[in-house]
């Protein structure tokens, strides 16, 4: 596979023992998402927003995250049941697209980054397996689990994707505002 341009993609990841407990399951189902990604919802890259344009200095991203990071909180927010997106391998927990995901969402938004034209509508997520052929049997297996407690979003990361590279992260900064 030929080297790509690589692109940028902004992160919310999961962290407390429920990232952990997600992680193993990445681990089991999509060892391959697993080495690459810690759980995350995506912020930008995938849905809502496209991937941060490639040329971006990595000081003016980490700037910009710091100052969405500074007017947000640490987000505890419920996954649903998980669903298969159609038509594809990916089995994906979703989230609730408004309330305070969406706020956040759309302060990375206005943040004076430049994005590229996303190709779905915001739609939060955690990606539980992507790589994988899923046969009938995995994908039931997939459906059937269950992640009752609510996941933590405390922190912001900008990675920098080059296939068949792995993913470098750019810069990674805390959700801080006080509640």
């Amino acid at each position: 596979m030929a080297p790509t341009a690589g692109r940028i993609f902004i992160l919310a990841a999961i962290g407390g023992a429920v990232g952990t407990r997600l992680h193993d399951l990445q681990k089991r189902y999509d060892p391959k998402l697993a080495r690459a990604f810690p759980p995350h919802v995506t912020l930008a890259g995938s849905s809502g927003l496209g991937a941060v344009h490639a040329g971006t200095p990595a000081a003016d991203i980490r700037a910009a995250l710091e100052r969405v990071a500074a007017e947000s909180e640490p987000l505890q927010l419920a996954l649903s049941p998980p669903h298969r997106f159609m038509q594809t391998n990916i089995v994906s927990f979703p989230l609730d697209p408004n309330g305070p995901i969406r706020e956040l969402h759309e302060r990375l938004g206005k943040s004076g980054l430049k994005f590229e034209q996303a190709k779905f509508t915001f739609t939060p997520h955690v990606t539980l397996s992507f790589y994988p052929e899923l046969t009938r049997e995995r994908a039931k297996e997939l459906l059937a689990i269950r992640v009752d407690d609510e996941i933590i979003l405390d922190r912001l990361e900008a990675w920098r994707t080059r296939e068949p590279s792995p993913p470098v992260l750019v810069a990674s900064v805390g959700l801080v505002r006080p509640r």
